[in-house]
């Protein structure tokens, strides 16, 4: 019986990782602030999210144990010219979002501990580096898988101390609504949860599992992390007036009591902790992958690639500024790069000479991954808008998403048709 529960219950901790990858500071934020603006009505935009990320996931992983290459060397063998856009581009936004990452952290430990915020933001930075230094892929993915698990049962048992309408919540889970003024929130949510870089993140670790394995252990996992964004959106419906963690902690400890805020902490840092060791370490797989086998996990460039990530985080953390252009850089990058890679992913997983007949894609598959092509395009152009116009100075875009729509019926009907011609 022991034995049989271990050899389920390892394969869930290891992709565990996937979802310490996806929810972070921005998750949270996201999450929260969709429960506070319209309570339960958004639930449903997380649950085709988490569809959307296992999809994806599992393509990206299937690749590696079918064909013995990684999504990048995949990538560099069929498709050059855009390995090092690709690379680049993961490179530049994992950078841009660490220094969140390590401020999202401080933020979960200031809510427990009166400790100055310089002396966290050292302390989180140089933690996150010698798990990196140290670890070898498995164990820090199990280290943080571990992880996840305390902050879905932080977040967890704050939940089921509200008072939520379970019968609302259900529907609110499966029933698409569209509020007035929740287009930008619902892209925010699909956005948070299906991260390009975690593509490669997924692909780089599955070496060494059989598909049954890694299918098994990434379904779990990836629905683990959609349960826990879940709760993060549920306990945010407690939220009167504008959203921050501090506004957050307090309603929840004027409801539930002081413990609360101490797990709203713990959960909060987990999120923000994760993410800060995944964003370099996914931008170190990805460079390794596109570059080549001689780049070891021990090796000074694949140190350097994680440390570069993990320091400019750092720098900006311990200043306490958020580096903002970067930030809206690496958005409008990400705008492309998700229905990019999305788009690749798809064509590599039909292509008769990067995969076995019986690990590419069904008709049914085929499907799937074309409607999350039309859902990535849409949001990837959407988020590449958003950057513009706030580099521009443009506010309001709800005008814009039935273009946006009609580019994304577009794209996903010509993949259709090359699909068919392979």
């Amino acid at each position: 019986m022991l034995p049989s529960f271990r050899s389920r219950f390892l394969p869930v901790l290891f992709w565990l990782v996937i979802s310490a990858a996806f929810i972070g500071p921005g998750t949270v934020t996201t999450a929260a602030a969709a429960g506070a603006s319209f309570h339960v009505s958004l639930l449903w935009a997380l649950t085709f999210a988490t569809g959307a990320c296992i999809l994806l996931q599992e393509a990206a992983a299937r690749i590696t144990i079918a064909s013995g290459r990684t999504l990048g060397e995949a990538l560099a063998h069929h498709y050059p010219a855009a390995r090092w856009g690709v690379a680049g581009a993961i490179l530049f936004g994992c950078a841009a979002y660490q220094a969140g990452n390590l401020l999202g952290a401080v933020a979960g430990l200031r809510l427990i501990v009166g400790w100055p915020a310089p002396v966290l933001t050292l302390g989180v930075g140089l933690v996150c580096g010698a798990v990196l230094w140290f670890g070898r892929d498995q164990a820090i993915a199990r280290f943080l898988g571990a992880l996840v698990g305390i902050m879905g049962l932080g977040f967890l048992l704050i939940v089921f101390t509200l008072p939520l309408a379970w019968g609302e919540v259900a529907a609110a889970s499966v029933v698409p609504r569209f509020p007035d003024g929740a287009g930008l929130l619902i892209l925010g949510l699909l956005g948070t949860t299906v991260v390009p870089y975690n593509l490669f993140l997924g692909s780089g670790i599955s070496h060494g599992q059989t598909l049954r394995q890694m299918r098994g252990g990434l379904i779990a996992a990836v629905l683990i992390g959609g349960l826990i964004s879940a709760a993060i959106l549920l306990i945010g419906t407690q939220i009167r007036g504008a959203f921050s963690f501090e506004a957050l902690a307090t309603a929840l400890q004027e409801r539930t009591g002081a413990w609360a805020r101490v797990g709203l902490g713990i959960g909060l840092f987990a999120a923000g902790f994760t993410s800060s060791v995944t964003a370099p370490l996914a931008s170190a797989l990805t460079l390794q992958s596109v570059v080549g086998p001689h780049w070891t996990n021990q090796s000074w460039a694949y140190r350097l690639t994680w440390g570069g990530v993990l320091g400019f985080g750092l720098l900006f953390g311990f200043l306490d500024v958020k580096p903002i252009p970067a930030i809206i850089l690496a958005q409008g990058l990400n705008g492309i790069l998700l229905p990019l890679m999305t788009i690749l992913l798809l064509l590599i997983v039909n292509h008769p000479a990067a995969m076995p007949r019986s690990a590419r894609n069904g008709p049914l598959l085929n499907a799937l991954m074309l409607l999350l092509v039309g859902v990535s395009t849409l949001l990837g152009v959407n988020n590449l808008t958003k950057a513009v116009a706030s580099a521009v100075g443009i506010t309001s875009l709800e005008g814009t998403l039935p273009y946006v729509g009609a580019v994304a019926i577009l794209v996903t009907g010509v993949l259709g048709w090359r699909i068919r011609k392979l």
